[in-house]
């Protein structure tokens, strides 16, 4: 019998600070509960059978408020309770970051033949952050890809997209990326302004970025995760190869979804593990 309930970040992360109250249909609080170290509520006092409401907060966290009945048995489940963190739009604590390419990856999907996707990835890739510690927006992101590095699981393709067809590696060994500016664009996400340049081609190409959390790592670092997207255009780059396979459908779809998922370690280099 009791009330139980589990704290989480949006990033999961357990709020072990967070306290959880209960009030019934009049307003009145009926219980007052604190989550353990885990972010874990466990209660294990009896409630009378009907509905309640649920408030839980904690301190850098907006509130949450949620329905509940409680059983029969007077027993009260509320399952997980995710809290975003309070004061809209945020980026990890200000100083140097660096990507971990062992636990980042940069994809890209393409359409083939307009009826399914073709899924590929950079396995070479380098990236830096610097959070602004004044104003945010002023943060600057830098990341270099090595061109060649490309992999769709097929090596005859590969090889057609590292030829002056596509990417031209030999002459364009490298593609990057440097950011000119931020935007908010609600809680916890962004829109990073920048540049990339692509098969000898320089152009503005913005990136939806959702920032995921910080928390420790087993190595005694602070990491933080982004996850961020874009739409390019292969004739943005001069990359016009187009093959015509039957009634106007191309091989390959002009519009390729670049994908990241990022984790990068507080500091200006990677930590010897």
């Amino acid at each position: 019998m009791g009330l139980t309930a589990r704290i989480r970040t949006r990033d999961g992360w357990a709020v072990s600070h967070a306290v959880v109250t209960v009030t019934d249909t009049t307003g009145a609080q009926v219980l007052r509960a604190e989550a353990d170290a885990d972010g874990a509520v466990r209660d294990a006092k009896a409630l009378t059978p009907g509905a309640y409401t649920v408030i839980v907060t904690a301190v850098g966290y907006a509130p949450a408020a949620s329905s509940a009945i409680v059983t029969a048995g007077g027993r009260a489940e509320i399952g997980t309770v995710v809290l975003a963190r309070q004061g809209g739009t945020e980026l990890p604590p200000p100083g140097p970051w660096t990507v971990d390419p062992a636990h980042s990856s940069v994809g890209a999907v393409a359409q083939h033949l307009g009826i399914s996707s073709v899924h590929g990835r950079f396995t070479d890739f380098s990236a830096t952050l610097e959070i602004a510690p004044d104003e945010v927006a002023k943060s600057r992101v830098e990341a270099v890809i090595q061109a060649a590095s490309i992999d769709t699981g097929n090596g005859m393709r590969d090889g057609h997209l590292r030829s002056p067809d596509f990417l031209d590696v030999e002459r364009y060994p490298r593609i990057t990326y440097r950011s000119t500016g931020l935007t908010p664009a609600g809680s916890d996400r962004w829109t990073v302004h920048g540049e990339l340049t692509l098969h000898g081609v320089v152009r503005p190409v913005d990136l939806d970025l959702a920032y995921l959390g910080t928390g420790a790592d087993p190595w005694g670092g602070t990491r933080a995760a982004f996850r961020a997207t874009a739409q390019l255009h292969r004739e943005d780059f001069a990359m016009n190869y187009n093959q015509v396979v039957q009634a106007g459908i191309s091989a390959i779809g002009a519009t390729l979804k670049v994908e990241l998922d990022m984790q990068a370690v507080q500091g200006g280099s990677l930590p010897q593990m």
